[in-house]
This record gives C-alpha cells, sequence and structure tokens, in this order.
C-alpha cells in the first residue's frame, strides 16, 4: 500500500509542477506545461537553444519521477533527485512570487510545495 502512495504522490509530483505560472514584462505570461510543450519541441530541432539549467534540471527532474511510477517500490534517491530538479524552478519561482508580490506565481507553486512536503515525509517516515 505504501508503494503505491508513493506512485500517486510521484504523478501528483510530475502534474503541480506543470501548472506553475510565470509573468514578465507588460503582457508576457506562460503556464510551465506550455512552456515545456516548446522546450521539448526545440529540444529535437535547436538543442542549444533549450540547454539552461531552469529547463534542463526541471525536464531531468520529471523524467527521473516518471521513472519511479514505473518502479515495483519507487526509491527514495530517485524522488528526492525528482523533487530536486523540479523544486529549483518553482521554489525560485515561490521567491519571485513573494518578492513581486504576484499573488498568481505565488499560489502557481503551492500544490507542488505540498505535494513535495509529503512525498519526502513518505519516502522519510521510518517502516514499522
Amino acid at each position: 500500500m505504501v508503494s503505491m502512495n508513493k506512485k500517486l504522490l510521484s504523478a501528483a509530483l510530475i502534474l503541480t509542477s506543470l501548472v506553475g505560472y510565470l509573468e514578465w514584462g507588460q503582457d508576457n505570461s506562460i503556464f510551465l506545461f506550455q512552456a515545456e510543450y516548446d522546450i521539448l519541441l526545440k529540444l529535437f530541432t535547436d538543442p542549444k537553444s533549450v540547454f539552461h539549467p531552469f529547463t534542463v534540471l526541471p525536464l531531468f527532474g520529471q523524467i527521473l519521477l516518471a521513472i519511479t511510477l514505473f518502479q515495483k517500490e519507487p526509491g527514495k534517491k530517485l524522488t528526492f533527485f525528482g523533487i530536486g530538479g523540479i523544486g529549483i524552478l518553482l521554489l525560485l519561482m515561490f521567491a519571485i512570487g513573494i518578492m513581486g508580490m504576484n499573488f498568481k506565481v505565488l499560489v502557481s507553486t503551492l500544490p507542488f510545495l505540498t505535494v513535495a512536503f509529503f512525498a519526502i515525509r513518505l519516502h522519510l517516515k521510518k517502516e514499522a
């Protein structure tokens, strides 16, 4: 039962990472699922244009979490590295939301941060 909960949390981490929202300039905004779609398209046509730590690390984190979905018992290390890869971007967005007093950006990060908290807590929980 615990492994199913870990798999559900891994899936939730991937999904909640996609609802992040960014705004910049006057009229520019994008959800992370839209940005990721653009990145994946450019990855095959112009890979140099997408090589940046804030694009590669979250994508790598999502891949690691996707791997845990296919494991019999989702690995703690893979889950933590996956959360870390995605968390770098989402925590930065959270900080930007606070500093810029941008409620939409701030709130868009909360689902991922909440699920990450519960996933870490479940993985660190001592088995009885």
